[in-house]
């Protein structure tokens, strides 16, 4: 197939429609009609061959091939977001689509640099449009390696073969129980590791290990990659679990969450920006990268000034 204007158009709407989760959802997005993206995509499939997806009564899924191609076609427009970056970069203009991954719940973290960074970089690139992914660290180390993102900001332990990884800033995690967990009562006192290591503990999937050893654990009862499954099953009282404390705060204030033993059950994630190791980065991306870093400075010059 040689791809023409008319499919990448095409293309977008898909992956529009497979990030919304459906037609309806992506109406607003697209700005057009339930009628025409149905036309749209009756004809992406036409041109292609292929069933992409079932729509009806039932709702919105991607047929095996639709899945394969919503990958390819990822890839596909983010090669080309990154010729217009780079296009743009030749004319001296900061332009194009910049395609930046986070992880979720830190927008309550004081010494994230994010809020800042992105409102500095909108100021000094008008013309650059940000698309924003929330995955897991291991998705968006995927799919800055696929070229699906051009970087992302987040914890990433396991350093994988690829991908450079820059230093950003550090988020502080607690150790957490329910009111109506055994422990909440003793919470604020010294729980020595003989008890807390026959606690339910509900661990973060991409550090599980760590959370293991630290607490002298074998093994986890829950595991969960997102920070808000992991409160979920901690505010149910069956489990413990390390939450970040600016996320959590609201829950200990009104009662329903107490840190346990913050003296001693203290850890902390690594934040760090990750590119594609060996490309040649548009100077978007550098520009970005750099905004992170330097807002990164100023956060942190804030926070200390304000102890």
């Amino acid at each position: 197939m040689q791809v023409q204007d008319t499919d990448l158009k095409l293309l977008r709407i898909f992956e529009t429609i497979v990030r919304c989760g459906g037609f309806a959802a992506a109406q607003p997005m697209l700005n057009i009609g339930a009628s025409s993206i149905s036309e749209y995509m009756s004809q992406l499939e036409t041109r292609l061959g292929l069933r992409l997806c079932e729509r009806g009564r039932a709702g919105f899924r991607l047929t095996d091939e639709g899945a394969e191609l919503h990958a390819a076609a990822q890839r596909l427009l983010g090669a080309v977001d990154t010729f217009q970056m780079e296009a743009g970069t030749l004319r001296n203009q900061l332009s194009g689509v910049l395609r930046f991954g986070m992880i979720e719940a830190t927008l309550t973290d004081k010494y994230s640099p994010l809020p800042t960074a992105i409102r500095e970089f909108g100021q000094m690139a008008p013309d650059v449009r940000l698309h924003v992914q929330i995955d897991t660290p291991g998705s968006m180390e995927q799919h800055v390696l696929d070229g699906r993102l051009h970087l992302a900001v987040g914890p990433f332990p396991a350093q994988i073969p690829g991908l450079d990884y820059l230093p950003l800033y550090r988020e502080e995690q607690g150790l957490y129980c329910a009111s109506t967990h055994p422990l909440y009562e003793r919470a604020s006192g010294r729980v020595p590791l003989s008890v807390l290591s026959k606690q339910r503990l509900a661990a973060r999937a991409y550090l599980g290990s760590q959370e293991l050893k630290l607490l002298h654990m074998t093994e986890a009862a829950a595991s969960v990659d997102n920070v808000e499954g992991r409160a979920m099953l901690i505010l149910s009282g069956n489990y413990v679990g390390f939450l970040p404390p600016h996320y959590a705060q609201p829950w200990v204030d009104s009662g329903l969450l107490a840190r346990i033993d913050p003296e001693h059950y203290v850890t902390h994630l690594d934040f760090q920006i990750i590119t594609r190791k060996g490309a040649e980065s548009a100077r978007v991306v550098q520009a970005f990268s750099n905004q992170l870093r330097a807002a990164a400075r100023k956060v942190s010059r804030t926070a200390r000034s304000s102890k």
